[in-house]
């Protein structure tokens, strides 16, 4: 049988759910790779902005004058493009943390692949009726 992918949460919202989580828990790794990978997919779904024409303020050049004149529909991303964008964070931790620890700054490297192990918890499917991470 196969299990109804619909009854479960987004993976966005489940990052913003554990990012409270981790907010109040103090979990600074955490919030760290939570909030890249939110900003990440923020950033995924900002749509190109056309380059401006002669329209516009005649004070400020290419600016578009009123209230909310400048608000444009957000793309949305599909569950597919989200877990892409989720494994492209994750490689890019476990990048930085091999960067870091050449470098000698274990530390740090300890870090990126902690934030990268958070991460990558998200793209696991977990087993019918358990939650995620």
């Amino acid at each position: 049988m196969i299990p109804d992918r619909m009854s479960e949460p987004r993976i966005d919202t489940r990052l913003r759910s554990d990012l409270t989580a981790a907010l109040k828990a103090r979990d600074s790794v955490t919030v760290a790779a939570l909030r890249s990978a939110l900003a990440a997919l923020e950033n995924a779904g900002a749509i190109e902005v056309p380059a401006s024409g002669a329209e516009g303020s005649k004070h400020i050049a290419g600016t578009t004058p009123g209230v909310g004149s400048t608000d444009t529909a957000r793309r949305v991303l599909s569950e597919h493009d989200a877990r892409a964008i989720l494994r492209s964070q994750v490689e890019e931790h476990r990048l930085a943390a091999d960067q870091y620890a050449r470098v000698g700054r274990h530390d740090i490297a300890e870090r990126r692949r902690t934030e990268a192990a958070v991460l990558a918890a998200y793209l696991v499917d977990p087993p019918d009726g358990a939650a995620g991470p």
